[in-house]
């Protein structure tokens, strides 16, 4: 075959390889763009995928890789990036005690709005956790995700006295994602700052996460239909492939759901996923919501009382959560495993179309089995 075929031949193929990877691209969910733009700016050298660390004064300061803001990056749908995050190069027992995560300027590292920050979770290692302290009973009893900060939450301290201890050996996975509701034409880069606070005290007590959050029932053979009667509490998925669950029973439950205009409240048990074998103090509790949720609490509906209130403030003028209240208690407040216990959330979307919701809790309870163990001299 001559050359000049030859060449016509690649010439073709690349001109294929070009029009299909660019229909596979167009065709894919915003975030999975976002993450296919991060992977290839990755390998063009465009941004450096390392983070900066700097680990002093029992702060964990890391600084992410760039994230390239170029439009409407609804909740979940941003540029993201990963650590993992080593306290110590010993054993030595730490205690987490706080978490803060900030946007930041790409070049300047100087602090910008907030509302470019989605999410942050901060993921642990179950298996090798609860094995360092001789629990692994709890070894896949719960998702292992410590907590996480987003918008409207972007910083938490658990109150004095109390923290999460961890040994300095572990490993923490941190996720942290971009975020963008009101810039439509934006075309710049950005960052985040995540810092991680924690402590040698020895006079600590334990704290241990449990997540809980809203799972709706949906129409599993037509999920994005409306639901006929509105008072049987289903929904209509954003999607279907991620963040559905099952009840145990064979249905279908969604964790991420559409919100129509007005004011709506919405509500699901949450004692599976309390697990509580006993009665529990709960010390603390970070937040997740999306824009236009107004309040979320913990309901005992045993007693027929909120166990934990937050309020949500949004932006005016523009979408956006300006603060949500976090719940931190020295004193604690006590659950019962023979009460029922429910999250309820509003919302009221103000604008003039559909908007993704969710609403989680990361429950932080004294946890009087690990201060035992540890009170016993395990290292």
């Amino acid at each position: 075959m001559r050359k000049s075929k030859i060449y016509k031949f690649l010439g073709v193929l690349i001109l294929l390889v070009i029009i299909g990877g660019g229909i596979w691209y167009w065709q894919l969910p915003k975030r999975h763009k976002a993450i296919a733009k991060t992977f290839l700016f990755e390998k063009l050298g465009i941004v450096n995928p390392n983070w900066k660390v700097e680990n002093k004064l029992e702060t964990y300061k890391m600084i992410s890789p760039e994230f390239y803001i170029d439009g409407i990056y609804k909740s979940m749908e941003g540029p993201k990036s990963s650590n993992y995050v080593q306290l110590s190069q010993d054993s030595t027992l730490l205690w987490l005690t706080g978490f803060q995560v900030k946007a930041l300027d790409n070049s300047s590292l100087k602090y910008i709005s907030n509302d470019f920050i989605c999410h942050t979770n901060v993921d642990f290692n179950d298996a090798n956790y609860y094995s360092s302290f001789h629990l692994e009973k709890r070894i896949g009893t719960q998702y292992p995700r410590l907590t996480s900060l987003s918008h409207g939450m972007e910083h938490f301290s658990f109150p004095a006295g109390y923290g999460v201890p961890m040994k300095g050996t572990e490993f923490l996975y941190v996720t942290t994602q971009a975020l963008n509701h009101n810039l439509p034409d934006a075309n710049f880069w950005i960052r985040h700052e995540v810092d991680i606070t924690y402590s040698r005290a020895k006079t600590t007590r334990p704290l241990m996460s449990r997540t809980a959050f809203i799972m709706l029932p949906f129409n599993e053979s037509d999920p994005y239909k409306s639901p006929l009667d509105p008072g049987t509490n289903q929904c209509i998925p954003v999607e279907t492939r991620n963040h559905t669950y099952d009840d145990g029973k064979g249905n279908k439950l969604s964790g991420h759901w559409v919100i129509p205009m007005g004011k709506h409240t919405y509500r699901s048990s949450v004692n599976q996923q309390l697990q509580l074998q006993d009665s529990l103090r709960l010390h603390a509790a970070t937040i997740h919501v999306h824009p236009f949720a107004t309040k979320i609490s913990l309901f005992d509906k045993t007693a027929n009382k909120p166990i934990v209130i937050s309020n949500i403030v949004n932006h005016k003028g523009k979408i956006g959560l300006t603060r949500i209240d976090p719940f931190s208690s020295e004193e604690g407040i006590w659950l019962y495993k023979n009460h029922d216990y429910e999250i309820v959330l509003d919302v009221d979307n103000t604008s003039q179309i559909n908007q993704d919701m969710m609403g989680s809790m990361f429950l932080f309870f004294y946890d009087k089995e690990l201060d035992d163990l540890l009170q016993k001299g395990l290292k």
